[in-house]
């Protein structure tokens, strides 16, 4: 597996500071934000990509994926970053996410976004890139790994795929759900999202989600990676490391523990 770490939590950072910390940290690669707010922004991508790009490879550095606010083919910037992405030799991109804003909705919502892959799917063949449905828990199509499974049908795996989540996925499902998820997406499986939480409650009756490190968490690393080991997953994982509230110091300190701890976990259970 290559490990990299999301760039989103280093936004203050320019990307050879970025860079710096990542390679210091034992990364292999970066998982680049090219979307409003990121890194590269879209406006500026096919100029901006090939640059940060060759910024982090002379640091040793690799950008196996990029993470997107792409939703259909024809947003203003969706081709361009496509086609950015190809010449860099990006393989894989996240998308952006379809809200689930009210209920009834839902079929009407599938079928849409169904057809909005269908012409996605198209530009990813042309230039030689996948795309990406990144699970993600709340109000979100995305949320459910039944209606991921539904998305996907009919899709090329070669251009569009299912980024798994664990974090989220456990969120929607925390006993069996995140297990199920991973074995009805098994085929579809090209990245993978590390991070964790827990439950929190200040007031009875009122839970929220709270990021956690990932030795204190709710998520079960080990039997998530058996399974990920089950279905011959070999691809990129990224590390999300969305702490609040945290200086840059801090959170770089608690990325190198995160990261030590999940390398560990997979480590031992290769180990005879």
């Amino acid at each position: 597996m290559q490990w990299v770490m999301f760039s989103k939590m280093l936004g203050s950072l320019s990307v050879s500071e970025a860079g710096d910390r990542i390679a210091e940290i034992g990364f292999d690669g970066v998982d680049l934000t090219v979307r409003p707010g990121g890194h590269v922004l879209p406006e500026n991508v096919a100029v901006d990509l090939p640059e940060a790009v060759k910024i982090l490879e002379g640091k040793g550095l690799s950008v196996p994926m990029i993470t997107t606010n792409i939703v259909a083919a024809d947003e203003p910037y969706t081709e361009p970053i496509l086609a950015a992405a190809a010449e860099c030799r990006i393989p894989q991109l996240k998308l952006g996410y379809w809200q689930y804003k009210q209920f009834g909705e839902l079929r009407t919502l599938i079928n849409r976004v169904r057809r909005e892959l269908a012409a996605l799917e198209k530009l990813c063949e042309k230039h030689d890139v996948c795309v990406n449905i990144h699970s993600h828990s709340g109000n979100y199509l995305s949320a459910s790994a039944g209606v991921v499974s539904i998305l996907l049908e009919e899709r090329n795996p070669q251009y569009i795929g299912a980024y798994l989540d664990p974090g989220h996925m456990t969120v929607e499902g925390g006993l069996g759900g995140w297990r199920i998820g991973i074995d009805l997406l098994s085929q579809h499986v090209n990245l993978v999202a590390v991070k964790d939480f827990a439950w929190i409650s200040e007031r009875k009756k009122e839970w929220r989600r709270s990021h956690a490190p990932l030795d204190q968490g709710i998520v079960r690393w080990a039997e998530v990676f058996t399974c990920l080991g089950q279905i011959g997953f070999d691809g990129t994982v990224s590390l999300h490391s969305e702490y609040g509230g945290l200086s840059v110091e801090e959170l770089l300190s608690q990325t190198q523990e995160d990261f030590d701890y999940i390398r560990g976990v997979v480590a031992s259970m290769s180990t005879p």
